[in-house]
């Protein structure tokens, strides 16, 4: 049996994004900023794409702007509110510990730019708490940073009010919704959004595409210098295929979601209850306030990286943590800031499941788990220790 549970890294290309983009690869091929005909029937599926992904995201067609994925569009947020921040003598920006890399790491790029960071705590549950936010705003407060769902642990933040205290205190705030958008409801108006990034390839879209929301009134600078593209804020010539399949995978995940978490929830929570039941083992995130398809769990006295090789035997591809460092054998900085202790955050793993999975693959998913965890754990000097008592347990 193959079993793909790892949609948080990267989802399978929906039929219906697949076919609105082949058109725009054979024939109508033109460069959207040409003046013949093939060339702005191009520029207008460019055009009707916006207005689409504007409608899904409750905003105008001009506060959309077209990138080349979540981690461009975040680089871009956060770099234009710290040039303008700059402008007022204002060079401080709050986020959290539990970012993605691509704002953690503008963020200590900032820094070295003479930006003070200030990264809030959040609790072991993975929920930011709007009260640290509004605490740690300062008069020099140029922006605030903060995921709408975590991608490791899937854990969903209060965005809103979040929002609320950004707009009553003038603080630009802006939200990576990589990981949210085309899985639970978002509206930027609702949410006191100034700031929105998201990926095609996270709801069914192509890989290489992203959008980023843009508030009217706020200011916006140049990542990419080059040609008059979006409205003169990221040059280059658009990916005319791949923004129309955003929009179309985009627009049918929206609609799919009352029917979509109507049946991912039973699943996760039925994977969750499953896996639990291994001893020594715990969740990562809150259980109920967490994306309808996300399951993290950490198995005391195992290695990650031994999981996962084990699993992809039995023909389940899951991860550890993020997509964007599977390559790195440090424990994953989500679980370190939810307070969880190296030797347990190195023993985790994800599954993040999707419309595709079944009932029988969650029961088979549970079993090779369970026989992969006792297996590595048999195998374990450290496991032999705890057994024995010359250890004492930490997930009791």
């Amino acid at each position: 049996m193959k079993i793909y549970a790892d949609n948080a890294a990267t989802t399978k290309m929906s039929k219906t994004a697949i076919q609105a983009m082949l058109p725009y690869m054979e024939e109508i091929f033109g460069n959207p900023s040409s003046l013949y005909s093939i060339g702005q029937t191009a520029a207008e599926a460019v055009f009707k794409a916006r207005e689409s992904i504007a409608e899904c995201l409750g905003c105008m067609p001009a506060e959309i702007y077209f990138t080349s994925g979540g981690s461009e569009s975040d680089n871009q947020a956060i770099r234009s509110a710290a040039e303008f921040g700059a402008k007022k003598n204002k060079k401080h920006i709050i986020s959290t510990a539990f970012e993605h890399h691509a704002v953690l790491h503008t963020l200590k790029k900032l820094q070295k730019e003479g930006f003070e960071v200030t990264l809030l705590d959040v609790n072991e549950n993975g929920i930011v708490n709007p009260e640290q936010v509004e605490q740690a705003i300062r008069p020099d407060t140029c922006l605030v940073t903060v995921m709408y769902a975590n991608n490791e642990i899937g854990t969903i933040q209060p965005i809103a009010k979040i929002g609320e205290i950004c707009r009553a205190k003038k603080v630009t705030f802006h939200t990576d919704a990589v990981q949210a958008v085309g899985h639970i409801p978002v509206n930027v108006k609702n949410d006191n959004v100034d700031m929105l990034s998201i990926s095609a390839h996270k709801f069914h879209g192509p890989k290489g595409v992203g959008v980023l929301y843009v508030r009217k009134g706020i200011y916006l600078s140049n990542l990419i210098e080059g040609g008059s593209q979006e409205r003169g804020k990221r040059g280059g010539t658009e990916n005319v295929p791949g923004i129309v399949a955003a929009a179309a995978a985009l627009k049918e995940a929206v609609s799919d979601l009352p029917e979509s978490s109507q049946k991912l929830v039973p699943l996760r929570d039925k994977l969750i209850d499953g896996l639990l039941a291994i001893p020594h083992s715990v969740l990562n995130g809150d259980k109920e306030q967490r994306l309808p398809g996300n399951v993290n769990i950490c198995f005391e006295g195992i290695e990650g990286e031994s999981l996962l090789l084990l699993l992809d035997a039995k023909g389940i591809s899951a991860s550890s943590g993020s997509a964007c460092t599977s390559g790195s054998l440090d424990p994953s900085h989500v679980l370190l800031a939810i307070g969880r202790p190296h030797e347990i955050a190195h023993g985790s793993l994800r599954l993040s499941l999707s419309d595709e999975n079944t009932e029988e693959e969650i029961d088979y998913i549970i079993q090779e788990v369970k026989n992969v965890v006792n297996y590595l754990r048999n195998m374990s000097p450290v496991w032999r220790d705890l057994q024995e008592g010359k250890k004492n347990y930490v997930i009791q």
